[in-house]
């Protein structure tokens, strides 16, 4: 399982992405989710995975060295897009392509599903910042100002906090601070979901990473904000008056 969450705000955008593949008593593996793909000056491209390794780390491969537009026949990958949008759709055709191709290896009879979704975010020049969710059948969604961030995985537990605490106008180093927050609420509910966690921070116009680290369990940022923000709810729910409704019956 996995979660991965992406924060658009004005000054620019933030991704978190955990690294756990698997999960047990005794089985627990990591796999790098967040990509990189980078001309200073130019363009950032930021892809997080969620779902089949086989098919994300395909759709990666296929980012990094190109392959072939049926329809042009020109060989595209991820420094030949032109804006966002056009990356997004490529990011939909190599999915279908890598699903296509994990369809006939010898998975296919063990069962595995092949589902994915991803998260593209970045900024091409000419064009502003930008944050697309991608499908298992290559479709695409954009993040707006309104809706300003997008989640993959397993969502639920930090979704509460995005939806309280973050909108386009936040600081985009508060919208770090609020994914973080966001994934330690889920790593606490989810054995699924764990550390070590890869953080990226994008500012508009910038065209290279302002941030760009991997957080594990000795990080002392991370640590502090978890005991702090269990302090904050303790103390929140201590300072909240105590429902009145003892004795009532129906």
């Amino acid at each position: 399982m996995t979660y991965c969450c992406g924060i658009l705000v004005r000054d620019g955008i933030v991704l978190v992405a955990d690294t756990r593949t698997n999960a047990g008593l005794d089985n627990i593996a990591t796999f790098r989710k967040l990509h990189i793909f980078e001309k200073p000056g130019e363009r950032v491209l930021l892809l997080a995975t969620s779902g089949n390794l086989s098919v994300t780390q395909g759709v990666v491969n296929f980012l990094s060295e190109g392959f072939e537009n049926p329809d042009t026949g020109e060989v595209e990958n991820a420094m030949t897009a032109s804006t966002l949008l056009q990356a997004a759709q490529l990011v939909g055709r190599a999915v279908r392509r890598a699903r296509m191709e994990a369809f006939n290896s010898a998975e296919q009879s063990a069962g595995v599903s092949f589902d994915v979704s991803l998260l593209l975010g970045g900024q091409i020049a000419g064009g502003a910042p930008r944050l697309f969710m991608i499908y298992t059948a290559g479709n695409c969604i954009e993040c707006t100002p309104d809706t300003n961030y997008l989640q993959i995985g397993e969502h639920k537990y930090g979704k509460p906090i995005l939806d309280r605490a973050v909108n386009f106008d936040t600081d985009i180093y508060d919208a770090l601070k609020i994914g973080l927050i966001s994934m330690d609420s889920t790593i606490r509910s989810n054995l699924s979901v764990g550390l070590p966690i890869d953080i990226a921070l994008l500012r508009r116009d910038a065209f290279q990473l302002e941030v760009s680290t991997r957080i594990d369990s000795s990080d002392e940022y991370f640590r502090d904000l978890r005991e702090r923000w269990s302090k904050a709810l303790r103390a929140a729910h201590m300072a909240i008056p105590a429902p009145p409704y003892r004795g009532r019956a129906p």
